[in-house]
């Protein structure tokens, strides 16, 4: 969201009805290994979410999203068809509805290739934060996973 990896001419606020963002992704490359998975984002169904578009080569890795069109309504009340990519359930890495629990257990002390899996959601909370989006489970996500994260430090 923070950082497409392209070019763009204009960058708006846009909602999308009928999916919201959870980490419902097992990552195996990004921010976890085939043998210590952690998690990542995904458009996942139900609510509704607001957000930037994604590069398709940078989130199609391991096929983990399936592209569709769907139609979104702009900061500015214009509604336009966008290009998404959705969590696919049928994929093995579909972690489905974690609970909160079970997501910081994931996200604590995962790392990949793109680095933690921590730095990834204060990433993703800071950056919501400065679009003037409060997503309160993810910043209460965020917390458990710090708590966990310095409880870990303190026994080493």
């Amino acid at each position: 969201m923070w950082r497409p990896g392209f070019p763009y001419l204009e960058r708006v606020a846009a909602t999308l009805h009928g999916r919201r963002r959870a980490f419902c992704i097992y990552s195996v490359h990004h921010r976890g290994t085939p043998q210590r998975k952690g998690l990542v984002l995904g458009l996942a169904p139900g609510g509704s979410v607001r957000g930037m578009a994604y590069l398709r080569e940078r989130e199609q890795p391991t096929e983990t999203y399936v592209e569709a069109r769907a139609t979104v309504r702009l900061a500015d009340g214009r509604q336009v068809e966008a290009l998404t990519f959705l969590s696919d359930k049928a994929h093995p890495q579909w972690a489905g509805a974690l609970s909160l629990e079970r997501q910081a257990q994931l996200i604590s002390g995962a790392a990949g290739l793109s680095g933690r899996n921590i730095d990834y959601l204060a990433d993703l909370v800071e950056h919501l934060r400065a679009e003037g989006i409060r997503d309160r489970s993810m910043e209460a996500l965020l917390t458990m996973v710090e708590a966990r994260e310095a409880k870990a430090a303190l026994q080493r």
